[in-house]
């Protein structure tokens, strides 16, 4: 026997499962892209004008992290105009979470460039223009420092009530917002390669040691690849659709609270930053209505939209099978 406890209302409810925010953080993330490409502007033009091979590499290596930031607003924007289309069964809350994933792939690219032009200049050191490369780098983390402080806005990452009818986590996070790190991280990137570099070539300007600008280069490069890295795995997780075990261990507990309801079989995944859905199937002896079960999983936060699947079972339980 199965029973599905569901009124027409319940069955129509927003799939918005946006970040708290959203468009706070797509504006953000606009200001910093025309202030990237400013500069980017700025520097190639400066570059062409003056002849300076500083401001010419740093002009296009800004184009890159200009791009992924491009990327990081264009999602944000095509979530917000599409939350509503029917054709994303669960919302476009993982929007960002691939715009992530391009932007760590982007950011990858960029500590391997890095770390390869370092390891050229390790074993034949170059002339550097002390100067000019002093100026640019000042400038560049200017610019990075400031573009920091626009995406790091209030509202960044706060606790946030979102009902509707399958609100299952109320005072839950919408945090965790991908699209946002991966914005911040090529901003933190920029940024770290800019006071590495400043610190290399007043060491090389005033202490001859013209070989810590590449051994910098190859650190920084390092630290790079592993934010890369940690952008990669997590945005990967979301768009996989990895359970998180201990949020499958707390679903278990509530719905078998009372000993005699088995969970048969279990699927959790995130549609969101800070959103899960879950698909539960309840075994029990003397079973209950299903609004029940949702009711035990009421004090979960982050469950947005919860199916539960009653079966009534005469046999004995035997161990959980099938949890996913």
């Amino acid at each position: 026997m199965t029973m599905h406890d569901h009124s027409l209302a319940d069955h129509r409810h927003s799939h918005a499962y946006l970040s708290e925010g959203h468009e706070a953080n797509e504006r953000r993330t606009i200001a910093v892209v025309i202030l990237t490409a400013v500069m980017m502007v700025g520097e190639i033009v400066a570059g062409y004008l003056t002849g300076s091979m500083a401001l010419l590499a740093d002009g296009f290596h800004m184009a890159t992290h200009a791009g992924a930031l491009a990327i990081a607003a264009a999602a944000y924007a095509y979530a917000r105009r599409h939350v509503g289309d029917p054709r994303f069964t669960f919302g476009t809350g993982k929007v960002g979470d691939l715009a992530g994933f391009a932007s760590a792939l982007i950011l990858g690219a960029f500590a391997f460039g890095i770390a390869y032009e370092s390891l050229l200049r390790l074993f034949e050191p170059q002339r550097v223009a002390f100067t000019e490369a002093t100026l640019v780098a000042v400038l560049g983390l200017i610019v990075n420092l400031l573009s920091a402080w626009l995406l790091a806005g209030k509202g960044h990452d706060h606790d946030h009530d979102h009902g509707h009818p399958h609100s299952h986590g109320h005072g839950h996070s919408h945090g965790h917002d991908n699209n946002m790190r991966s914005a911040y991280l090529h901003v933190l990137a920029d940024a770290l390669t800019s006071v590495m570099a400043i610190a290399a070539l007043l060491a090389g300007r005033y202490l001859g040691w013209i070989w810590l600008d590449a051994v910098v280069g190859i650190v920084g490069a390092i630290v790079i690849a592993r934010w890369s890295w940690g952008l990669l795995r997590d945005t990967a997780s979301v768009l996989l659709d990895v359970a998180d075990p201990s949020r499958v261990a707390d679903i278990r507990k509530a719905i078998e609270t009372d000993g005699d309801a088995r969970v048969a079989d279990l699927h959790v995944w995130q549609v969101g930053p800070g959103a899960h859905a879950a698909i539960v199937s309840v075994v029990a002896a003397r079973p209950l209505p299903a609004s029940s079960y949702h009711d035990r999983l009421s004090g979960l936060s982050g469950l947005e939209h919860v199916t539960v699947e009653v079966s009534a079972c005469t046999k004995p339980h035997d161990a959980p099978i099938g949890t996913r």
